[in-house]
């Protein structure tokens, strides 16, 4: 009888763990299928870029370009000001991204350390703004950067992004600041140093997770922001690439050619720097995101 009983669990343990290799063997094969179909319009963008004028208006298409064509990558600078469009969204993003990094995190800071009357209140209207939608706000700033004279430059991208930070970076980082412990900054206080060293030295060097998360977030933004270059500036040589994709777009080359090759070759070029980032502040961004929300 013994012996019976012993089987037959050995068996039943036998048969868990089948079903549980099984359901990751499932598990495996969603999230492979989920990759591929998100994957998909990023990797039929790379081989259309690849193809030429007349093989990418092919019926049925093809999947894979019959001879790539890379110099499709090349061409595409000459016929627009790509470069240009480049620089200007580099330089946009970057100033942009520090402004936001560093006065989101003096507001956070400030949020998640002091105690003064009304932080409370004034922490909800902060969050209440983002429920305003970014067209509501458009004309308002059209009309006062245009009375400012703002209009066709690069300071209505880039100079309200200093004051503030924006109210989803502010709650990421305050609630990753409620985690460290005030000790450690009663220490620090205790041996001298004022509330600026703290933020500076103790802070944000063990806020390295959540900073690099709000990094990642805003570069992604800043970097594919379309609505605000297309209202503020005017020129050719002041458009950013998301703005500059669009006027690609609508442009027609020598002889009526179609222009969707060169137009995918540059969708390429602009995706590249955010995949990039990504995946090199993967880890930071990860955790950030996780360890955000544990206290507060």
């Amino acid at each position: 009888m013994a012996v019976q009983e012993i089987a037959a669990g050995q068996m039943g343990t036998g048969n868990e763990r089948l079903r549980r290799k099984w359901a990751r063997w499932l598990w495996f094969l969603l999230a492979l299928f989920l990759a591929i179909s998100f994957l998909a319009p990023f990797l039929w963008t790379v081989s259309s870029s690849l193809k030429s004028s007349a093989e990418i208006h092919v019926y049925p298409p093809t999947l894979f370009p019959e001879e790539p064509q890379w110099r499709n990558y090349v061409e595409v600078f000459s016929e627009v000001p790509l470069a240009r469009w480049m620089f200007n969204s580099v330089y946009v993003t970057v100033l942009s991204l520090i402004g936001i990094v560093i006065s989101a995190s003096v507001v956070a800071f400030s949020f998640s350390r002091f105690r003064y009357p009304g932080r409370d209140i004034f922490f909800l209207i902060t969050l209440s703004t983002m429920m305003l939608p970014v067209e509501v706000l458009i004309i308002p700033q059209y009309l006062l950067f245009n009375k400012m004279g703002w209009l066709n430059t690069f300071k209505p991208l880039i100079i309200p992004h200093w004051f503030g930070g924006g109210a989803f970076n502010i709650f990421l980082l305050r609630q990753f600041f409620m985690t460290i412990p005030r000790d450690l900054d009663e220490a620090a206080l205790i041996d001298g140093a004022g509330y600026p060293r703290v933020f500076v030295q103790i802070i944000l060097p063990l806020s390295k997770p959540v900073v690099a998360t709000v990094a990642v977030i805003t570069f992604m933004a800043r970097w594919n922001a379309f609505l605000g270059p297309l209202i503020f500036l005017d020129s050719m040589e002041k458009l950013t690439m998301a703005v500059g994709l669009r006027f690609l777009q609508t442009i027609t080359f020598e002889e009526g050619e179609p222009k969707d090759h060169y137009l995918m070759a540059a969708a390429v070029l602009m995706a590249l720097p955010t995949i990039v980032l990504f995946f090199a502040a993967q880890r930071y961004f990860v955790r950030g995101v996780v360890m955000s929300g544990i206290k507060g």
